[in-house]
């Protein structure tokens, strides 16, 4: 076949350097679009976020650690066991709370001479078999606190939505390390 009787080449439809540029854009936008819904699905998570103080296991109740940074507290030195799971009549260590958070548990804690509050929340945490501790904290401010790892929210008055709301959001997630 002689050269002058060779077919032309089709031309492509983009050109290598069009398909890099193509494909980086994409990727940026799929990107933006991702951290974008990232950000706002925790953006919308129940409670307040907590720094992470860690999870150091400590012998007893007593031993000395770091203070924790929030009150409940929602991360930070523990105990090497958990408290048992469902309604409580006495306050929980702090160290034993902690681990609770930390294997998956939500805890809803009153401060109050208030038996109708306590029914409400009693009610509420009896619908879950695991992972949910009801208990009064006598320290707190707040007359009812939600606690999960890294997670805290405060309140006055019982709002069923809300309570089931963290508790579903936080309930059942391990955070060991």
């Amino acid at each position: 076949m002689a050269k002058h009787d060779r077919q032309p080449r089709p031309r492509r439809w983009i050109s290598r350097r069009q398909r890099l540029i193509l494909a980086a854009t994409t990727a940026v936008v799929v990107a933006v679009v991702v951290g974008y819904f990232a950000y706002r699905a925790a953006a919308n998570l129940p409670g307040v976020l907590m720094p992470d103080q860690g999870n150091l296991h400590i012998p007893t109740a007593d031993s000395p650690h770091e203070p924790y940074n929030s009150d409940p507290p929602t991360s930070g030195p523990h105990l090497p066991y958990i408290a048992p799971w469902g309604v409580h009549t006495r306050p929980i260590p702090t160290p034993l709370q902690v681990h609770n958070l930390e294997d998956g548990g939500v805890l809803v804690q009153y401060n109050c001479e208030c038996p109708e509050l306590v029914e409400k929340l009693r009610a509420i945490v009896r619908r879950y078999d695991r992972h949910v501790i009801l208990a009064p904290y006598p320290p707190m401010k707040s007359r009812i606190v939600l606690t999960a790892w890294t997670r805290l929210d405060a309140f006055e008055e019982p709002d069923e939505k809300r309570i089931v709301r963290f508790i579903e959001a936080y309930r059942g997630i391990d955070h060991h390390k």
